[in-house]
């Protein structure tokens, strides 16, 4: 499979030949997440690529309890609004967690990494700009070396012998990947002139499991309608069969790899500002400028 640049390979190519947004009359966004975001924006008038830095944070990597989405690892989290208490389902196990039952939870991967971060905000732990609120009435949250940390899952519920927390760390490297999403998307989207999105294509295996909500209110991606937002599975694998079986796929996708155009996001004068925007939850509008400077002394702190 030819390639598109060189942050963008072969595997955005056969994603591109299996979602097709070269025959489409609406506007299309296509994510496949990773270490590096690999987007896909626009339709059969003109078409955008660029790769995002979002590291490994999504994936379960630099996370305090993050690993990779295996049995054991947390795959879903819900905390109620009222009682701030946590609910959360284990790879492996069809149940979620009650009192009577321990589900042996050995840490949280990347899905339940794109929950929790709404989760907190919703529940009122944490503020729009990501950190804990003062005076948080819980035995779920404490503080260690002067940063908060708000338990999962007790250790009596794991399979290590001590709690899963996130912490606030945790919830910066959550912010820094997201924002770094949103705003190559946000760039993409000034290129093309447009205002908005039709449709979010979420592509690849860890795609197949976001929660498409909590990927909304994190900040993921910008407002788009939720019933136009959906996985695909692992579309780059398609694409890749469809080009060993058909040879005029082949053509089509060395076609289309020099006819998409490639954005350099480091370029972009812009890219700060977007990027600063971005990591606020879900993102910021730009009528609140003056917060600017507010939000890189947020990221610089613990």
């Amino acid at each position: 499979m030819p390639i598109e640049a060189g942050f963008v390979g072969a595997d955005n190519v056969a994603v591109l030949i299996t979602e097709k947004p070269y025959e489409q009359d609406s506007l299309e966004l296509i994510i496949d997440i990773g270490t590096n975001g690999e987007l896909i924006l626009g339709n059969k008038k003109q078409l955008v690529s660029c790769s995002c830095a979002t590291g490994p944070a999504l994936e379960g990597a630099e996370i305090k309890n993050g690993m990779r989405a295996a049995p054991g690892a947390i795959e879903k989290i819900v905390i109620d609004k009222a009682t701030g208490e946590v609910y959360f389902k284990v790879i492996g196990r069809e149940e979620w967690n009650t009192e009577e039952k321990n589900l042996a939870a050995k840490g949280i991967c990347g899905s339940a990494i794109i929950d929790v971060v709404p989760q907190l905000f919703q529940a009122g732990l944490i503020d729009r700009t990501g950190l804990f609120v003062q005076g948080i009435k819980s035995p779920r949250f404490r503080m260690v070396d002067s940063a908060g940390e708000y338990v999962i899952a007790w250790a009596a519920e794991t399979s290590i012998g001590r709690d899963i927390v996130i912490c606030q760390k945790d919830i910066r490297a959550i912010q820094l990947a997201k924002a770094a999403m949103y705003a190559g998307i946000k760039i993409m989207m000034a290129k093309l002139d447009i205002d908005h999105i039709d449709k979010v294509i979420l592509a690849g295996a860890f795609g197949s499991y976001i929660n498409r909500d909590s990927a909304a209110l994190l900040g993921l991606f910008p407002d788009c309608d939720i019933n136009n937002v959906y996985s695909v599975g692992n579309a780059a694998g398609d694409g890749a069969r469809l080009a060993l079986l058909d040879i005029e796929k082949r053509s089509e996708a060395d076609i289309m790899s020099r006819k998409i155009e490639y954005l350099e996001l480091t370029s972009s004068p812009n890219f700060e500002r977007i990027f600063a925007q971005a990591m606020w939850i879900p993102h910021m509008k730009d009528r609140f400028p003056h917060l600017y400077g507010r939000i890189f002394e947020i990221i610089s702190t613990k």
